[in-house]
Order: structure tokens, then C-alpha cells, then sequence
């Protein structure tokens, strides 16, 4: 297969950290042609989506006993090529969030590729109407109690009624801009305003979840069925359990309950397109369904001895044969 990803800037990931990497090392382990380029780099052309393109070998990253380690450099790109998307046989969007404009537009770019040609994933439109935050309201046995709002009355009422809550920024990512709120915050007013730019964006209000001081589990996802999970664990000066934000992590197993929470959205993630998704999940509920980037496949592997990328490059192999 020849297989795009569509990611940051290549010198810009962290081979030991992040997923992109680890899919794009599993292609090429599997006997795959890997190309990336970025965002910026698209365009539509006779109606038809082509992008600049850079055949790229990796230098796959070793495990030893404190984790992975990379080669320096890590990588190796051809000199690019100005190519129809279409002349692969799968495109992943990997670029991290938020959901600015740039990346708005290059899934518009993504659009016009042929389906019956090229397998894209996620697929755009699945992206663009899967806002990470407001996707999960619709699994309402899934969720935690939650409002979405700008109006700081009702978000103060909201947490009056729960005692203690989380305020989530609604376009941020790996925890950026997340609170934790009490009404009796001397501060209450100030924070609620600066998160909703004084009323003018809605945020998320989440009941908090006790259970989250043991940990926020991520579940990776392959077309709707779990394939791996790890706990995030926060560091001990910050209440957020996200890799981004100095959380540990640690092994983990999936639980009925959790099971259970996959069985529900499954159905609906691959009836949007969206194949490769990671959610998060404290206490038994359902906190994001993560579908831009979503990352935890080198620590799962690193915990589980796994090779989640392949199973993954696996599953597309097996999909476009069929």
C-alpha cells in the first residue's frame, strides 16, 4: 500500500511519543510506502485533491528499559513530489488541534478524494461534525452530567447543585484551559469569564468525578471495537491527568462497564467514518471521544509489549481487500 499522513511538521513529533509516528513505523514494517506532508501543502486541483508529498524511512525506535529511545536523526525524507491523494490507497489526517481554520479548510481539501479510490481517516466530514467536547452528549447514558453554556448564572447554578465541577474549554486539547470549579471560589466569577470570553463562547460543565484522583483512562479504538487502554495518572501538583500536561501513566485493563461504553458509540463512529478514535474515561463515564490526533498507542505498547500500529495498518490492509 502507499499510505500519506497529513501531520505537524515531521521535526516537530516525538518518535517516542507520538501515534502518527508510530503508525507511519508499523507501515513501514509491514512492507508499506509511507509519504507525509502537511495541512498547508494541500490543494484542489480539476476538482481533485493533491498535496506536496515527501517519501519518508524511519528508523524504527528501540524499547529498553526505561522506554523507547530514537535514532538522531530518526527519519529521512525523499525531495517532494506534487501528487493526486488519490494515488494512495489510504490518507490520515493527523494533524494535532485545535480545529482553527487551517485545519477546517484541509478537510474541505480532503473532501475531494474518491472514496472508492482512497480511504481517508478519519474521514472529513466525520472530523469536522465530532467536536471532541459536544460529540460525547449524545451517549447520554454514557456521560457524566454536563451542561454546555456561556451564561455564567447557569453554570454557577449548575456547580452550586453538584458542589464541585470541571470547566472544559470546547476547540482545546491535551487539557489546555481545563478548571476546576467550586461555587464558593472567591475566583468563581473571574474564571467563569475568562473561559467563556465573557459570555461569548459556550463552555463545557462537567459534575467532577471523584474517581478522576485514580486515574482518566484512554481506550484506543479501531472501527468502533477497543484495542488498548492505558491510565493517566495527574503528576501531584495538577489535577489533570493528561500525558500533556506531566500526567504518568501506568497498565490498565477494560473494564465491563467500559466495554460496555464502546458497545454504545461504536455503531456511531463507524457510521461518521471516524476508524481511529481514542476516548477518555473516569469512573465509569465517558468524558471526550478524541478523533483529530488522538495519541497513547507508544505507551500502550510500552505497557502491554503490544503493536497496536500494526494492528491498525493491519485492519486498513484487510479493509481496502475487501
Amino acid at each position: 500500500m502507499k499510505l500519506a499522513f497529513i501531520t505537524d511538521p515531521i521535526h516537530q513529533l516525538d518518535p517516542c511519543h507520538d501515534t502518527s509516528v508510530a503508525l507511519m513505523e508499523a507501515a513501514q514494517i509491514l512492507g508499506h510506502e509511507i509519504w507525509v506532508t502537511e495541512a498547508s501543502m494541500l490543494s484542489v486541483i480539476d476538482s481533485k485533491a493533491w498535496g506536496m508529498l515527501r517519501q519518508i524511512e524511519l528508523i524504527p525506535v528501540l524499547l529498553v528499559e526505561k522506554g523507547w529511545i530514537a535514532a538522531n536523526p530518526w527519519y529521512r525524507l525523499s525531495d517532494p513530489c506534487f501528487t493526486s491523494l488519490e494515488a494512495m490507497d489510504a490518507v490520515f489526517m493527523r494533524t494535532d488541534p485545535p480545529i482553527n481554520d487551517s485545519y477546517l479548510y484541509a478537510t474541505y481539501v480532503l473532501d475531494y478524494i474518491d472514496p472508492q479510490k482512497t480511504l481517508v481517516v478519519n474521514r472529513p466530514s466525520g472530523i469536522r461534525g465530532a467536536n471532541e467536547k459536544m460529540y460525547a452528549l449524545q451517549f447520554t447514558n454514557a456521560i457524566p452530567e454536563t451542561i454546555v453554556s456561556a451564561d455564567k448564572q447557569l453554570i454557577w447554578e449548575f456547580v452550586e447543585a453538584k458542589g464541585a465541577a470541571i470547566i472544559k474549554p470546547l476547540g482545546n486539547k491535551a487539557g489546555e484551559g481545563i478548571l476546576f470549579l467550586q461555587p464558593s471560589d472567591r475566583n468563581f466569577n473571574s474564571i467563569v469569564e475568562l473561559s467563556t470570553m465573557r459570555g461569548r463562547l459556550p463552555v463545557m460543565v462537567q459534575t467532577y468525578l471523584p474517581a478522576a484522583k485514580e486515574g482518566d483512562k484512554r481506550i484506543i479504538l479501531l472501527n468502533g471495537e477497543p484495542i488498548g487502554a492505558l491510565n493517566r495518572l495527574a503528576s501531584g501538583i495538577d489535577f489533570r491527568n493528561n500525558m500533556a500536561a506531566g500526567g504518568t501513566v501506568a497498565q490498565t485493563k477494560i473494564t465491563p462497564r467500559e466495554h460496555e461504553i464502546c458497545a454504545e458509540i461504536g455503531a456511531t463512529l463507524r457510521q461518521d467514518g471516524l476508524v481511529f478514535v481514542g476516548i477518555d474515561v473516569i469512573g465509569g463515564y465517558l468524558t471526550e471521544v478524541n478523533v483529530t490526533s488522538p495519541t497513547g498507542i507508544r505507551e500502550i505498547d510500552r505497557l502491554e509489549v503490544t503493536r497496536l500500529g500494526e494492528q491498525v495498518i493491519s485492519w486498513i490492509s484487510h479493509t481496502l481487500k475487501n
